[in-house]
C-alpha cells in the first residue's frame, strides 16, 4: 500500500455534512489501521485538532487563507514532498496527477447551475465544476456517497464503473449527543409533539418553497425551521416564511438542540430536491421520529420503505394523512448506513490500490 496523506482542509470549515462525514469516518478508520502508512496534513489554523492513535498528524506551517490556494498548492506540495497519495474529502483536490483519492459527494453545481445566480455564486459554480471535472478525470479513485451520485458522475463525466466507489454516510454521531431542551425556553411557541421540524442550511436545494407553500395552505399546522443562510443561495421563500405565524425560524441551533427538536417533533420534514445523500433523515429515524422526505435524487434509494414521501414540486398532500400510512422499520437502513461501515470500505479501497 502506498503512503496516504489526508487533506485536513475540512478541519477549517464549519461542521456540516461533508465535514462531519470526514471527521466521523476518520475517527473510526483510525481504529482499523494496523501497519498502513496514513497521515493527515492539518493547516496551522485548524478549528480543531483531532487525536488519533494510528493516523500520523502532520501540522503544516501554512494557514488556510484561501481554500483553492491550499488545495492547489500547499496540499499538493506536501504530497509531493512526502511522496504520498492524497485523500480528499471536500469535493476539491489538487489538479492533475496529484489529485489522489477524492470524494465527490454530489455534482450540484453541474446539475443545477441556475441555483447559482449572484456574481459570487457564479464564481463558486465555476470553481466547483472545475473540481468536479478534475476529480472525475484525474483521481486515482472517485469516491462518492450514493448510487444516485455515482450514476450522475458517471453520466456527466464519462467515468468508468471501475473507477468510482461508493462509501455512504452514517448517523452514529447522533446517538452520543445529549439533548438540550433550552430551545423550548427560547421558542415558547413550539409545543412538544405538535410541530414539524425541518433542518438544513437555508440554501435553494433544501426547498423552503415547499415548506412556505404548505404552511400557507395549512395554517393550523406548525413548522420549526432551523438552518443558517448561505450567501447568495438563499431562496426568496425565506421572506415568506418570516411572515407566517405558523412557522418558527430557529436560525442556528446546536447539535444538542437539534436532537431535542427531533425527539419532540411530530415528524421530520425534508423536502430537498437535490441531495447526494441526506444525513438528517437518518438522525430523525434513529430518534424514532417519522421522516417525511421528497422522492428526489438519492433519497428514495437510501430510505426505501422506511420513510414517507412527498413530491418536491407539489404540496398537494396532507402530512397528517401521510403519517397514518405504514412504513417499514428503520433498523435495516440504520444498520446499513453507518460510519463504521464507511470506514472499513474506505480502508479496503486504500489498501487495494
Amino acid at each position: 500500500m502506498n503512503r496516504i496523506l489526508i487533506n485536513g482542509n475540512f478541519l477549517c470549515r464549519n461542521l456540516t455534512g461533508i465535514e462531519r462525514f470526514a471527521w466521523e469516518v476518520l475517527a473510526r478508520m483510525d481504529k482499523c489501521i494496523k501497519d498502513e502508512d496514513i497521515s493527515i496534513y492539518i493547516p496551522a489554523n485548524a478549528k480543531v485538532f483531532p487525536e488519533y492513535k494510528n493516523i500520523h498528524i502532520v501540522i503544516s506551517e501554512k494557514q488556510i487563507r484561501s481554500f483553492p490556494l491550499w488545495d492547489l498548492f500547499y496540499f499538493k506540495g506536501a504530497c509531493k514532498k512526502l511522496k504520498a497519495i492524497g485523500l480528499n474529502f471536500s469535493n476539491t483536490a489538487p489538479l492533475g496527477k496529484y489529485c489522489g483519492f477524492a470524494f465527490l459527494h454530489d455534482i450540484y453545481a453541474k446539475d443545477y447551475p441556475k441555483d447559482f445566480a449572484g456574481f459570487k455564486d457564479k464564481l463558486i459554480k465555476i470553481y466547483c465544476r472545475l473540481n468536479y471535472r478534475n476529480i472525475a478525470k484525474n483521481a486515482k479513485k472517485v469516491l462518492t456517497v450514493s448510487e444516485f451520485s455515482a450514476a450522475r458522475i458517471k453520466k456527466a463525466y464519462k467515468v468508468p464503473d471501475e473507477k468510482i466507489k461508493i462509501i455512504p454516510n452514517g448517523w452514529e454521531h447522533f446517538k452520543d449527543i445529549i439533548p438540550d431542551g433550552t430551545v423550548f425556553e427560547k421558542f415558547p411557541s413550539l409545543k412538544k409533539g405538535s410541530y414539524y421540524f425541518t433542518l438544513g442550511s437555508l440554501s435553494k436545494r433544501k426547498n423552503l418553497r415547499w415548506i412556505a407553500e404548505y404552511a400557507k395552505e395549512h395554517p393550523e399546522e406548525h413548522f420549526a425551521v432551523s438552518g443558517k443562510a448561505i450567501s447568495g443561495l438563499v431562496p426568496p421563500e425565506l421572506k415568506d416564511l418570516q411572515t407566517l405565524k405558523n412557522v418558527t425560524l430557529l436560525g442556528y441551533v446546536s447539535d444538542a438542540q437539534v436532537k431535542c427538536l427531533m425527539q419532540n417533533a411530530a415528524a421530520f420534514i425534508f423536502p430537498s430536491y437535490y441531495e447526494g445523500f441526506g444525513i438528517p433523515p437518518l438522525e430523525a429515524l434513529c430518534c424514532g421520529t417519522p421522516a417525511v422526505i421528497s422522492k428526489s435524487a438519492s433519497l428514495p434509494g437510501i430510505y426505501g420503505t422506511a420513510a414517507h414521501y412527498i413530491d418536491a414540486d407539489s404540496t398537494n398532500c396532507s402530512i397528517s394523512d401521510l403519517l397514518k400510512e405504514p412504513v417499514s422499520s428503520p433498523d435495516e437502513v440504520l444498520e446499513t448506513y453507518t460510519y463504521e461501515n464507511a470506514a472499513k470500505k474506505l480502508l479496503d479501497i486504500l489498501q487495494s490500490c
